[in-house]
């Protein structure tokens, strides 16, 4: 089974992206919803037990578990792929102010937080990321170019996402 991890920035389109993948048929867990908890410190963790049967159990093809947490690290060398979701800091933003599904990211507090984490989480992000895509693209691109990735024999030779954001910067 291959397992890949989809991280990235509140807003970054994870929720989004790994609904889409479910849609599809594959194995996708959002690791927001029962998977995680707030640690002593505020921080958002994994609850590891879970994460781990998670990682372990052989009952797909695929498992796309999308997510950002303080102890995600721990689990990089279980996965076969580490892709980064990301967009321009304005797109996030704009993403967090408008989504209905998600509550984080309203309140200045929170808005403080996710500057913060632009210049100190996802630069680590990043650096643990084999992949990165811009997701300014249109969802199903995005989705495409995570497919070319995780199945590049099974997909047509289009090229991945430069990163170049598309006209529309709100995106999906």
């Amino acid at each position: 089974m291959k397992r890949v991890l989809l991280t990235g920035m509140s807003g970054a389109g994870k929720s989004s992206v790994i609904q889409a993948l479910a849609a599809r048929g594959y194995k996708a867990v959002d690791a927001d919803y029962g998977w995680s908890e707030r640690g002593p410190d505020g921080d958002w963790l994994w609850r590891e037990d879970r994460i781990q049967h998670l990682l372990s159990t052989e009952d797909s093809d695929i498992l796309f578990l999308s997510g950002c947490a303080t102890n995600q690290g721990k689990f990089y060398p279980q996965f076969d792929h580490i892709i980064l979701l990301s967009a321009p800091a304005a797109v996030l933003f704009e993403r967090l102010a408008h989504r209905t599904t998600n509550t984080y990211g309203k309140t200045p507090d929170e808005l403080a937080q996710v500057r913060r984490d632009l210049e100190t989480v996802e630069p680590l992000l990043r650096r643990g990321a084999e992949y990165e895509i811009d997701t300014c693209a249109p969802l199903e691109q995005v989705v495409e170019s995570i497919l070319r990735i995780v199945e590049p024999a099974e997909r047509s030779p289009v090229p991945l996402l430069d990163g170049k954001p598309e006209e529309d910067t709100r995106c999906f």
